[in-house]
């Protein structure tokens, strides 16, 4: 039988190397996030961004004996497998990793290639379940990227009953749709126009620079419900500025889900309870720099 090997004591602990895997990430504020838990709880653990076009140029990385696990974003979500020793059942249900995990069995070095995309949104719906008592009778997703089979998979665990997929190549959605037929219904639109239902929960997964308000402006309902987008470039998409002209209608930043997912891979990394606050004040600061940066008249 394996053994794994508990996490040493922080007094003991070796420099442990984390990173963020993907292209065009150089506005990440994940090392914001995870060097604000790790130095709150005194790990000797460092967290930065590796960019790159092809997950092999940071293969490297994953094989030195100082790595301590990764985030991974497009267009490595895909294809980062290959350099895991397992997956979980998850991540091979949803089909795209976006967390490394270390451990050691056996004396055997083992990676583990996890999701917590989905368990991170699944968090944010079912707590907007549990305080509103609103029903949710149908949840729909924009996007047929990886970030949306996280999302499809998050609105099935949250007990979503009826599930729609929105995509502008229609083939895409259809072979994610055929990816899950084994576990749950996805029914596929051929558009936003003329939506057979009212949505209770809305998940944005496109880049928001790709979007206008213009194009969500019939997709919500009178009863109110949750919308949230993905992305968070801008941090007030097109999406949740239209959401927010409907009144009984939440919404929630892609920073809010960011953070969602961060503190599940802060607990598979660390096997600690994340400092929440701590991470989220950091962010905070983090935000409040850039706008000084960005607007010194106002800082001033």
């Amino acid at each position: 039988m394996a053994t794994t090997q508990p996490l040493p004591d922080e007094s003991s602990a070796p420099q442990k190397l984390f990173h963020i895997f993907g292209n065009g990430i150089s506005f990440s504020i994940s090392p914001t996030i995870h060097n604000a838990g790790f130095q709150y709880d005194g790990l000797p653990f460092k967290y930065d961004i590796r960019e790159s076009p092809s997950i092999d140029d940071v293969a490297y990385l994953i094989k030195s004996d100082t790595f301590g696990g990764a985030s991974v974003t497009m267009p490595h979500k895909l294809q980062v497998h290959k350099y895991c020793d397992r997956l979980t059942d998850t991540a091979k249900a949803i089909g795209a990793v976006n967390t490394l995990i270390v451990s050691c069995e056996d004396d055997k070095r083992i990676i583990t290639g996890d999701n917590t995309d989905w368990s991170g949104l699944e968090r944010i719906v079912t707590e907007y379940k549990t305080r509103t008592k609103h029903t949710l009778q149908a949840g729909l997703v924009i996007g047929a990227g990886g970030a949306s089979r996280a999302a499809l998979y998050a609105l099935y665990h949250a007990g979503v009953q009826h599930i729609y997929l929105v995509n502008r190549t229609i083939a895409t959605a259809e072979e994610i749709r055929e990816s899950f037929k084994d576990r749950f219904v996805i029914t596929v639109l051929p558009s936003l126009d003329n939506l057979p239902v009212n949505p209770d929960v809305i998940i944005g997964t496109i880049p928001a620079d790709k979007t206008n308000r213009d194009q969500f402006s019939d997709i919500f309902g009178t009863s109110g419900g949750l919308c949230i987008d993905m992305s968070y470039k801008p941090r007030q998409t097109p999406l949740l500025t239209a959401a927010q002209t409907h009144p009984g209608w939440e919404t929630v930043t892609g920073i809010q889900v960011l953070l969602s997912q961060a503190f599940d891979q802060y607990r598979l990394w660390t096997r600690k309870e994340p400092p929440t606050k701590v991470m989220e004040e950091a962010v905070q600061r983090h935000e409040a720099a850039k706008a000084a940066q960005s607007n010194p008249e106002v800082a001033a």
